[in-house]
């Protein structure tokens, strides 16, 4: 963790509850990793948000998908993968990927087949990044996801579930994978954030539990050193702030709403509105993912 490298990477953007900004952070973050170098963003999700988001309709309802990259070798990734206007590469979801994901479960090798078909080839090779937005349930394809990145950023928002989900996350999902691959959790990224934080709003409980609570994100590693600079505050910090100390910030990702009105134009926020203050947080995030950590 920490150690500064220009190795490919891959990371798999994945909590197991929706609504939570995951397309919105995977795309913004693929989309920053295309300034440092090749960017491929994967989107595992069936429902597809961010293919539709980005403007790719027809190849979410394309007769040739991902099933057929995965599943049967009747594609390659080249047959199905998009270029954009945004620096980065598409695979595109499909309509079909629920299906797929029932296939996976007993073909040979399901939990590999991504891996095996998709990162190992192009990674390195082709694309120095691929970013996966992954499901947010349970299942073989965030299991593909896990294995073909062994790196995963956890998004979250404010709310009375905002935990609840982070630790659904780990106990569901990446505690079962760490028993036969190693997966780091590089991140664990407040998205959404509007209230003010020097009374008990929702962002307030949030941004308290992230860097203060006591538990472990990645085996002898505390949450709080998984959380991005830009959310960053220690309790002698907040203990400051209430007393009237210093004054309270303003963490990110702050929700702005030019991040839902650039979907609405089938653009990432670089693009959308390249002068947003927001975009600052996605590059560091975009650092701590080139880097393979958050290095404090």
């Amino acid at each position: 963790m920490g150690e500064t490298t220009t190795d490919p990477r891959a990371v798999s953007v994945v909590i197991l509850k929706g609504g939570v900004g995951k397309s919105t952070t995977s795309m913004n973050l693929a989309r920053q990793l295309a300034e440092r170098g090749r960017t491929l963003f994967a989107d595992l999700d069936p429902n597809g948000h961010a293919t539709n988001g980005l403007g790719y309709r027809d190849a979410y309802q394309s007769d040739v998908n991902l099933g057929d990259v995965i599943l049967d070798g009747a594609a390659t990734p080249a047959d199905i993968i998009r270029s954009t206007e945004h620096s980065f590469d598409l695979l595109p979801s499909s309509n079909t990927l629920e299906d797929v994901e029932k296939d996976l479960a007993g073909a040979m090798q399901g939990s590999a087949r991504v891996k095996s078909k998709i990162v190992d080839p192009l990674l390195g090779e082709r694309y120095d990044y691929v970013v996966f937005d992954c499901p947010a349930y349970p299942g073989m394809l965030n299991n593909n996801a896990l294995v073909a990145t062994g790196n995963v950023v956890i998004p979250i928002e404010p709310g009375s579930s905002a935990i609840g989900g982070y630790k659904r996350t780990m106990e569901r999902l990446i505690e079962p994978a760490r028993e036969y691959i190693d997966v780091d959790v590089l991140a664990v990224v407040p998205n959404k954030l509007g209230d003010r934080i020097d009374q008990q709003t929702e962002d307030r409980e949030l941004l308290e539990n992230l860097n203060t609570a006591s538990y472990e994100v990645n085996p002898g590693q505390p949450l709080q050193e998984a959380v991005p600079e830009f959310a960053r505050i220690t309790a002698d910090e907040f203990e400051q702030i209430d007393a009237g100390e210093i004054p309270a910030p303003k963490p990110g990702i702050r929700h702005r709403s030019a991040l839902s009105r650039s979907l609405q134009h089938n653009q990432p926020l670089q693009d959308y509105d390249p002068e947003n203050d927001q975009i600052a947080c996605y590059e560091e995030l975009a650092g701590i993912v080139a880097n393979g950590g958050i290095d404090r």
